[in-house]
């Protein structure tokens, strides 16, 4: 019977950015400390590095659109923003 082969670490990367999303998308209301973040979607890169697919579960009718890195949203999540 065949091994089971140990991923790497640069595979647990790959892996974890696809099924996590190599960045939240979130639409952001507001300025400063009275903004107001939702998270609408995921983005994840091309291949070649170019460009990002992104999918989105709303279309916001205002604010701007802020693509952020999954460990720094989750980092800003648990600080309570």
């Amino acid at each position: 019977m065949a091994q089971p082969v140990e991923p790497n670490e640069s595979t647990k990367d790959e892996t974890q950015r696809k099924e996590t999303g190599a960045a939240r998308v979130y639409v952001v209301d507001g300025e400063g400390d009275k903004a107001f973040w939702t998270k609408i979607g995921a983005a994840w890169p091309h291949e070649d590095g170019k460009s990002f697919n992104i999918q989105l579960s709303c279309l916001p009718f205002n604010g701007r659109l802020v693509l952020r890195d999954p460990k720094v949203a989750a980092d800003d999540a648990e600080a309570g923003r």
